[in-house]
């Protein structure tokens, strides 16, 4: 697949979404909840989406199981945008259960994203088609094989003309010191860090100060390189050098937060992509994200 702007990498897993719920139940209860929804999920796969719902051209590289579940998965993306891998395994899923007041929490199956592969990646990586085109590696805290060489296919991404960005999100045993190195390495060979607040909380270590903490690790990433802060109904914050781009969020309705990060990754990069400028990526980022968690069945533009 080649000629376009934007490169999805990552995870793609089923999730089964259920909510509200109002605090967890006492084990041994029963709780009903109002709505249920079986839908294509992952962090990766969430960008898909978000950049098909926008009509935005992309390539998405992924992988699945080879049973039931994976081809109902591969089914619900559009196949002109994907090259898929296929698994011999079960297919992972998600259980995401949205809490009042739009969090949630997440139990994931171990399925395909263990044995997803960084050298099945490489193999399909076109050469970028020109100088704004953005490539993200997302979702690869669930996938070891694709953790342990995210180094090399950012080196490999940029190597074949892409800018690149990186979205770890929030690493299953937490934030220990090997994850938080592993991370800065990440960051200081990315153009683009796309991390919501508790990550940059977690990673940082230093208070519940968001902008103290993005500045901690501002003077390792590389010349021109840019640091986005995701704040949920806050909006989002963007630094690039000296300079700090800041943008609140609409006030909206939430029904759903699952997958809000990964539609503003599409919506940011898809600017980018386009030549636009960070504040108007940060623009287009807020507002996709705020129109997708505020719509069932999800709207994106």
């Amino acid at each position: 697949m080649t000629g376009v702007s934007l490169l999805v990498l990552g995870n793609a897993n089923i999730d089964l979404v259920l909510g509200e719920i109002d605090g967890w139940p006492e084990i041994g209860t029963e709780v009903m909840v109002e709505r249920s929804e079986m839908r294509a999920g992952g962090s990766a796969g969430n960008t898909s989406l978000a950049l098909t719902g926008m009509g935005i051209a992309h390539c998405f590289i992924a992988s699945t199981g080879n049973d039931p579940n994976g081809k109902w998965l591969r089914e619900q993306f559009n196949p002109q945008s994907c090259i898929w891998l296929t698994e011999t395994c079960d297919t992972t899923l998600t259980v995401g259960i949205v809490h009042a007041g739009g969090d949630r929490a997440f139990f994931t199956t171990p399925g395909h994203l263990q044995r997803a592969k960084t050298s099945d990646l490489i193999d399909h990586i076109p050469a970028a088609p020109d100088a704004h085109a953005c490539a993200i590696v997302s979702g690869g805290f669930l996938m070891p094989d694709i953790r342990a060489g995210t180094a090399d296919l950012l080196r490999l991404l940029q190597q074949r003309g892409w800018k690149t960005a990186i979205d770890p999100g929030w690493p299953p045993p937490g934030w220990d010191a090997e994850t938080r190195q592993q991370v800065r390495e990440w960051m200081a060979l990315a153009d683009y860090s796309l991390l919501n607040q508790e990550e940059v909380l977690g990673l940082a270590d230093t208070g519940d100060d968001i902008e103290a903490a993005a500045r901690s690790d501002l003077g390792r990433l590389r010349q021109q390189a840019v640091l986005v802060v995701k704040c949920g109904a806050a909006g989002a914050m963007a630094f690039q050098g000296k300079d700090v781009f800041r943008l609140t969020g609409p006030p909206v309705e939430v029904k759903d937060t699952v997958g809000a990060g990964d539609t503003f990754n599409a919506a940011f990069l898809a600017e980018q992509a386009r030549g636009g400028s960070i504040a108007e990526a940060l623009k287009s980022g807020v507002l996709t994200a705020a129109r997708a968690i505020s719509s069932f069945p999800r709207i994106y533009c």
